[in-house]
């Protein structure tokens, strides 16, 4: 009886702290600050990618599968041993891809300040919203499209070692991405970028 009681006992108190953890959950969202930017859906590291024709992470299907960027084989070009003739068609290559992106990027950045504005006047439809979200798809699209064919180009300019040397720089060819941080490469934005944990 004694051991029934204790165990009854326990129960009760493991659910009574059950019941206060989920009483003193936070229902804070992880979006806490950004209900102040001018876009919601825009940081003001995301915009000033998308003015400068950055890839915003939009061509990591090419960099995480070995096939490099421009900008980052321009960046390396003495690491990797590029020669003039290599320097000067990457060159062309990423004034090519940087010229495509600026645009695409502006355009992105307007349809979401529509979108978002829609929303803060409450003017938002159903019509409107889907007519938007199709504009903002098809911009992105375009825009993934001219950062990841910019990638695609790349390994027809560059040896074979090239491109495994600049993996390597790059931190691509260590087991563990979290564990080595390249040289030059914010900590924090590359944990975050390999789903790090923190």
């Amino acid at each position: 009886m004694k051991i029934q009681n204790s165990f009854i006992i326990s129960v009760i108190l493991i659910f009574l702290f059950c019941l206060t953890a989920v009483g003193q959950h936070s229902h804070a969202s992880n979006y806490v600050g950004q209900e102040k930017r001018q876009i919601k859906s825009l940081s003001k590291s995301d915009i000033d990618d998308l003015k400068n024709g950055r890839g915003w992470g939009l061509a990591k299907a090419a960099e995480l599968n070995g096939v490099p960027g421009p900008i980052h084989l321009l960046e390396m070009e003495d690491e990797i041993s590029l020669s003039p003739k290599q320097k000067r068609k990457i060159g062309i290559l990423f004034q090519t891809m940087k010229t495509q992106a600026i645009p695409l990027g502006l355009k992105l950045i307007e349809l979401e300040k529509k979108l978002n504005g829609h929303f803060a006047d409450n003017t938002i439809t159903e019509t409107v919203l889907r007519s938007l979200l199709d504009e903002i798809a098809k911009v992105r699209s375009n825009l993934r499209y001219v950062h990841l064919s910019s990638h695609l180009k790349t390994p027809e300019i560059l040896s074979p070692q090239q491109i495994q040397l600049y993996n390597k720089n790059r931190g691509y060819s260590a087991d563990d991405p979290c564990l080595n941080i390249p040289k030059g490469h914010d900590p924090q934005m590359w944990k975050k970028h390999n789903n790090c944990p923190e």
